[in-house]
Order: C-alpha cells, then structure tokens, then sequence
C-alpha cells in the first residue's frame, strides 16, 4: 500500500462526515466519492486528527494572534492504496474541479546510516556500565565540539524549561540512561521494528541522557524530551509534526528525524538513500511545519542523506498532482516553512580511530545548499541504543560509538538550541524564536572546512559553538571568553 494525498480546494467547503465526503459550500463530490470507492483500502480519512471546524478555528485564532499566515490544514486528506492503483487515481482525481492537489507521497525513513560497525556485541553488558562521556568530542570545546560544558556553566544552560519533541518511529524508553526527563510517547504508536527503536533511542541519548556516572552525557538534560511517533492507525509525518506542535509552547523544540527518496531517482527507495531529501518538499509536511513555526515552536529538520545540492533545478518541478500554486520551497526567496536545516559534517579525525575527512567537512552522503543552516557531526557520535560499544541480552544497557548521518548530526544543534532557550529563561529574557535561531546559529558557531571534492561552498553551515551562543545572547557579567574547570562537570 502507498499513501495518496488529496488537497481539496479551501472553497469546495469539503467535509468527512463518518466515512462520507460531503461539502458545505454544496460542491459536487459525487465523483470523487464514487472513484474513491472503487479503491480497495481503508477508505479516505482526514490528515490531520480533528474536524475540519476545529482546524480552521485553530489555524485562525493562531493567526488573529500573532498576525502570521497559517495554513489551512482542513483541506488534506489521505488514504492508503494499492500501489499498482496510485498513479491512476492520482491522474483521475486531479482532473475534478474541487481538488486542488492529489499525489503520491514516498514513505518515510529516518535520516541515519546503518554500517557493519553498528553491529550488536553479543558479550554481556557488566553490572555497572562504565562512562563513556569521554568518547562524546562532540561535548567538548570548539572546533572540534559545540561546547556544551561551557552552557552547563551557565544559569539554565542545560535546558531547564523547556521541552523537545523527536518525531520518528519508536524509542527505548525504559534505557537504564534514559530515565530521566521525559515525556514518553505522546502521539503515535511506536513501530515494533528493532532499526527504528535504536535510531530514536540514539537520538534521545544524544540529546537527553541522564545526569549520572554511568554511560552518556545528554547535551540538554533538563529539558523533557518525549516523541511522536509516525505509526498508527491514521498516523503519518504532517499529523505528527502537528500533534507535537499542539504539545508544545512558544520557544519548545520539534526534531524531525526523517527524510524521504526524492525525484532524483524518481521517488524510489534505495538502500543508500542517495537523492533522498528533507521532508518539506512535500506539501502537507511544508504546512505542517509552517504551522508548528507559526506557534513560535522551533522545528530542526534533517536535511538528508541523499547527498543531493538541495538548490539545484531539480527541485523547482513539482511532483505529479502537486498544487499548481506550488513553488519550491528550498529556494526560501519562494517560501520558508521556518525550519532550521541541519546538515552532517565530520568529526575531528581520530575519533574513535576513524578519519572522514577534515572536520567539518561536508561529509560525502549530506545533503548540502543555501537550505542548510547549521551542521553536527555525521559520523562518530556515542550515544544510547544500537549496542557496538557495549551490548548483550539487555537491550536497556546498550551504547554505540557510531551513530551517524543527517539523523545524528540534528539532535547536537537541538541540544545546543536546548542549552541556549534554558539559559534565555534563567537571565529572564525571551527565548529564540524560529527566525532569531535561525540567524544566531548562522552567525555564530564554528565554520564549515573544505575536502577534496566537498567544498565548503557546497554549504552544510557552521558547527554550533555555545560559548559563543551565550555570549552573543547571554553575555556573562565580566566573562570575557570561556572559563570552565578542567575536570567534567555530571
């Protein structure tokens, strides 16, 4: 089954009531209704999850408030059909005067990379897991980190007051580091599948691991980390994105850990995910995360694994039954959906033995372009799950040294967003807004470096540096620089 999207036009006065397309605005929807029942399948449902009355009054009062132009998001809808079926329904109902859009949207996978070095260790874990915060460079002081332990100096520096949302499949939540701080599962219904499961638990260490002498540091521990995931019943990437959004304030953090194969190689899954890209080509997720910004949430999105120049010409044809209205949007002299794109740059060579190139460097499967507003490393990073560092029977007590791809590059420049919002609300001031984020991570932070053949011009942005973050944003009292205890503050 794949899904098809179907966007009506806003003044069809289009309605699901039960299970039976209607219209206010008494448009004739009979066609529609009787090409969709032809369909074998669970019928047409809403996207979003709530009644159309309910998203406008929501999307509208957003708006009234804040002078923002919402999208509406009453006019999607979506069903699950027979692959062999899709092209031939698209075609058909693109030619029905009430519909404004109808396409095939590719599913959806997470944006890291799965390599022999992330194979499980058999061993069993010890007792006591030992520390392994030393293996995090990417905590450590610029160049070569983003300096969390300088925030961690800071009032608030590690995220307190704020909450962050990973949109992916599943999670370890019960993870001996992961105990802490949580929010659970607050959408969706976690897939079952191992892969999914120790991706978002990676991610979740990253961002979130406990403040204890055992295994991972998390970059913002004190922020309440939690999930939507893109499973379920109804469930899909623009609902989710949506749903985190609803459970989140004003200066909270949504992360989207997916991408998707896009027209490179014509909307096909690949094992190496080349010519996949960031989700918001895609209209529902574009107004999705619209709204989410909208509501002053920051939304960081992995730019992908395709290793795709994202500005080029390709991009600006819109998939079959896109909306004629439709424009690119990463060309954001279109439109900007106000995500911040995160790109994969490599570590420091050495790390953990490997060399990727200098650090910094474009690493060679990321996604690159004016899109892209700040990277974190791609490759290297230790965190919770997968089980290469420490392994076993216990799934709770795994560790990897090698999480990696635009998925483990996103979650160090949400921890670090996590870290400065923290130390907003501590000196009283307003937290960053999607627009002020965007610009204090492009203006500050360590600079991208050419390698042979990835030059820095094929843009992944700079390396988040929080002492210069909080110095820019916070300047400390008669703190000229970066001043921290040389032993490793838990």
């Amino acid at each position: 089954m794949v899904e098809v999207v179907t966007r009506f036009k806003g003044d069809a006065g289009v309605r699901l009531v039960g299970t039976e397309l209607t219209s206010i605005a008494d448009a004739d929807v009979t066609p529609v209704k009787n090409r969709l029942a032809q369909v074998p399948g669970p019928g047409i449902r809403r996207m979003f999850d709530q009644t159309e009355e309910g998203l406008l009054n929501q999307t509208g009062a957003i708006a009234a408030a804040t002078g923002v132009e919402v999208p509406d998001l009453s006019v999607y809808y979506s069903n699950d059909v027979p692959a062999e079926e899709a092209e031939r329904l698209v075609e058909e109902l693109s030619r029905e005067p009430l519909v404004d859009a109808v396409y095939v949207k590719p599913a959806t996978e997470p944006a890291g990379l799965f390599d022999d070095e992330m194979i499980t260790l058999t061993a069993e874990a010890p007792p006591a897991t030992s520390n392994f915060a030393t293996d995090q460079g990417y905590l450590g002081p610029a160049p070569g980190g983003i300096d969390a332990h300088y925030a961690w100096t800071r009032t608030g520096g590690r995220g307190a007051g704020f909450s962050i949302i990973d949109i992916e499949g599943a999670w370890r939540f019960t993870h001996e580091d992961l105990l802490l701080k949580l929010s659970g599962v607050v959408g969706g219904i976690p897939t079952t599948d191992l892969g999914w499961r120790n991706h978002g638990t990676a991610v979740a260490g990253e961002i979130s691991a406990d403040r204890n002498s055992l295994g991972v540091e998390g970059i913002c521990p004190e922020a309440v980390f939690g999930g939507v995931s893109i499973f379920g019943p109804g469930q899909g990437s623009a609902n989710a994105i949506k749903q985190a959004a609803d459970h989140l304030k004003a200066g909270d953090i949504i992360l989207i850990e997916l991408h998707r194969p896009g027209p490179r190689h014509n909307f096909q899954s690949r094992p190496d995910q080349k010519g996949y890209v960031a989700i918001e080509w895609w209209p529902d997720d574009f107004d999705a995360i619209k709204y989410a910004t909208s509501r002053g949430v920051l939304v960081v999105e992995a730019a992908g694994n395709g290793a795709e120049d994202l500005g080029d010409t390709i991009y600006n044809n819109p998939a079959m039954g896109f909306p004629a209205s439709w424009t690119n949007p990463y060309n954001r002299s279109n439109r900007d959906s106000g995500a911040i794109v995160v790109g994969a740059g490599a570590p420091p060579p050495g790390t953990h033995g490997a060399n990727h190139g200098p650090d910094r460097s474009r690493l060679d499967f990321s996604n690159y372009g004016e899109l892209v507003d700040a990277q974190g490393w791609g490759r290297e990073v230790t965190s919770t799950g997968y089980g290469d560092l420490q392994g076993g029977s216990d799934e709770n007590k795994w560790y990897t040294n090698h999480f990696s791809g635009t998925s483990s590059a996103s979650p160090i420049v949400v921890g670090a967003l996590g870290c400065i919002q923290g130390g907003l609300k501590a000196a009283g001031k307003s937290p960053l807004t999607p627009v002020s984020a965007r610009d204090a991570l492009r203006t500050t932070g360590t600079p991208q470096t050419d390698a042979p053949g990835r030059p820095a011009t094929q843009r992944i942005g700079n390396r988040p540096d929080l002492n210069a973050l909080f110095l820019k944003l916070i300047p400390a009292k008669g703190c000229l620089g970066r001043v921290v205890p040389l032993f490793l503050i838990r």
